[in-house]
Parts: structure tokens; C-alpha cells; sequence
């Protein structure tokens, strides 16, 4: 598998999971409705777990653009492969929201609030206050993308052109798993902590796309959650950078 299959798969894995137990909590007459904060935290763990088990051994599972970004500005990835990988991503984000919205659509119908609908592809801020959510998504992916570099081995990484080496076999990816876990649970509740640009842009453009009752207004947010994990990535490179 290339590493652009691999970036595609693994981010759909993402999406699919992700997205997916957000519409299981969130939408009308589904088994797991209205049962909280805690499932949804917990199957996007889970989901990241699943993305980087499937795709680690080909890509690296950056599976985020605020992930090869920060490689590449670490020197931990080459800059001329991070716009392929980053097309594989928005590529993979999208068709696993699309998907989504198939395997969910008869509750979509049942379901009333726009907000609830959007949730399930993208995110809004529980308060608007745009210095402040944008601030919450650098904060959020720099405890993740800290944490992914000192999860990783540099210079295997480096010797693989950006395929990052956890160790321990398939468990190599409960590391990563187990930090956005930590971020949902501590971090998630202003935001909804996207921390990740495609995981937020690719399923918002998807949104907008499908036949949907109740639309609420929402491109006004989506530049926050693409700049603030950017930003927040980049800064943890370079905290990075400085601690070395």
C-alpha cells in the first residue's frame, strides 16, 4: 500500500468512526442516543486507534494536516511529500463523512436540530468567542502533536522519510489513541476539539454538499478549526525544536 492510499484509508477509518459515533449519540431514534460526552471522547480514541493501526506501517498515519505540517517544520518529514499527503487526508476526511451520512440517513430525516446534523460532520463553538475558540484549538493540538513527537522514535522516523515508529507492534498505536482521549475529555468541550484541518474542512464541504433539512449557517467558524491546529502544530515543533 503507498503512502497515499494509506493516508486516504486511514483518514476515512478516522471520519467513518469518528463521525460515526458522533451521529450515534446525537441524531433521533438511534440505540446509542443521548448517551453523552463520554462515548463520543471514547470512540474517537478508538477511532484514532483504528487509523493509525491500519495505516501506520505505510504513512506514518499522519492521518492531519497539523501532523505532517509539524513533521516537516521538526525535519521529521519531507516538505515535497506533505501536499500529497494532506490531499489524501481531505480526500479520505470526505469520503468517510459521506459515508456517514449514507449509514445514518434515515436518522438524519428523524432529526429536527441543525445543530445536532452539523455536529456529526463538523464543529461550532458551545460559546462564540473567536480569540478564545482559536486559542482552545492551538492548545488542543499542541498536547497532541507534543505528545506524538515524543511518542515517536526520530531518528527511525527520519530514516523512513516521515513513516513514524511507535513500537510495540499493533499497541503502537494506543499511545496516540490514549492522547486524544485525554484532549476530548479535558480539552473538548468548547470547541469540540477538530485539532485536526481535514477532519473539520473536508466533512464541512460535505455538509454543504448533501440534500439536508434544518441547514444552519456555519462557514463563518470554519477557518478556526483549519489555522488554530496549523498553528498549534507548528508550535509544538518548535517547542520541540528548543527542548532538543
Amino acid at each position: 500500500m503507498s503512502p497515499f492510499i494509506a493516508e486516504i484509508l486511514g483518514t476515512f477509518l478516522l471520519m467513518l468512526l469518528g463521525n460515526g459515533v458522533v451521529a450515534n449519540v446525537l441524531l433521533k431514534n438511534t440505540n446509542g442516543e443521548n448517551s453523552g460526552w463520554i462515548v463520543i471522547t471514547t470512540g474517537w480514541a478508538l477511532a484514532v486507534y483504528v487509523a493509525v493501526l491500519v495505516a501506520g506501517p505505510y504513512s506514518g498515519a499522519h492521518i492531519n494536516p497539523a501532523v505532517t505540517v509539524a513533521l516537516a517544520v521538526a525535519g521529521l518529514f519531507e516538505w515535497t511529500s506533505v501536499p500529497s499527503y494532506i490531499l489524501a487526508q481531505f480526500i479520505g476526511a470526505m469520503l468517510g463523512s459521506f459515508t456517514v451520512w449514507i449509514f445514518y440517513k434515515d436518522h438524519y430525516e428523524s432529526t429536527e436540530d441543525g445543530a445536532s446534523k452539523l455536529a456529526t460532520f463538523c464543529n461550532l463553538p458551545a460559546i462564540k468567542n473567536i480569540p478564545l475558540n482559536f486559542f482552545c484549538e492551538v492548545i488542543g493540538t499542541f498536547v497532541l502533536l507534543i505528545a506524538v513527537f515524543y511518542i515517536a522514535d526520530p531518528e527511525l522516523t527520519l530514516e523512513n522519510e516521515g513513516v513514524v515508529a511507535f513500537g510495540l507492534g499493533s499497541l503502537g498505536a494506543l499511545p496516540v489513541a490514549l492522547v486524544v482521549w485525554a484532549v476530548g475529555l479535558s480539552l473538548g468541550g468548547t470547541t469540540g476539539y477538530a485539532i485536526n484541518p481535514a477532519r473539520d474542512l473536508g466533512p464541512r464541504i460535505v455538509y454543504s454538499l448533501v440534500p439536508m433539512k434544518h441547514r444552519i449557517t456555519h462557514w463563518w467558524y470554519a477557518w478556526i478549526p483549519v489555522a488554530g491546529p496549523i498553528a498549534g502544530g507548528v508550535l509544538a515543533a518548535v517547542v520541540y525544536l528548543l527542548l532538543l
